[in-house]
C-alpha cells in the first residue's frame, strides 16, 4: 500500500502531487522536491534561510510517515549557482548534526527552478525504522 505525505503545516503541493510517498510493504519513503515556501506564501532570503525550511519541512513529511531525519538514506539537492553551495550546506550540516550516520548526499547546480527567488530544492529518501 502506498500513503500520500502531504503534512498540513506545510504549504500544500503546486499542483496534483504529494510532498512525498510511503511503501508500506518496503517502508521506503520518498518526498518530491521541495522548495522554500512558508504556509502563508512566503520565501525567505538566501540559500541556507531557504535550505533550513526546506529541512524543517521534510521533517514534518517524514514524522508524517513514522520516521525521522535518521531515517534518511539519501538527500538530492539542487541550487541555482555556485555562490549558494555554501549556505545550503551549512544548513545540511546543521540538520544532520545529531544523525548517528550520514545519508549519501548529491549536489548539483541546475538553471533554475519555477520561480526565481527560489535558490535551493531539496528531496530525500528515506526508510522508515523497524518496529522491533
Amino acid at each position: 500500500m502506498i500513503k500520500s505525505l502531504t503534512p498540513d503545516d506545510i504549504a500544500p503541493p503546486f499542483a496534483r502531487y504529494a510532498h512525498g510517498v510511503l511503501d508500506s510493504n518496503s517502508g521506503l519513503i520518498l518526498t518530491s522536491g521541495q522548495l522554500a515556501l512558508t504556509v502563508d506564501g512566503t520565501t525567505p532570503i538566501g540559500a541556507e534561510a531557504q535550505a533550513r525550511l526546506i529541512f524543517s519541512n521534510i521533517d514534518l513529511i517524514l514524522a508524517d510517515a513514522g520516521a525521522s531525519r535518521a531515517d534518511v538514506l539519501r538527500i538530492n539537492a539542487y541550487v541555482t549557482g555556485r555562490e549558494h553551495m555554501a549556505g545550503y550546506m551549512v544548513a545540511r550540516d546543521a540538520w544532520l548534526a545529531e544523525v548517528p550516520h550520514l545519508p549519501a548526499s548529491t549536489l548539483m547546480i541546475v538553471s533554475g527552478f519555477t520561480r526565481p527567488e527560489f535558490l535551493v530544492e531539496i528531496e530525500v529518501f528515506a526508510r522508515k525504522p523497524v518496529a522491533g
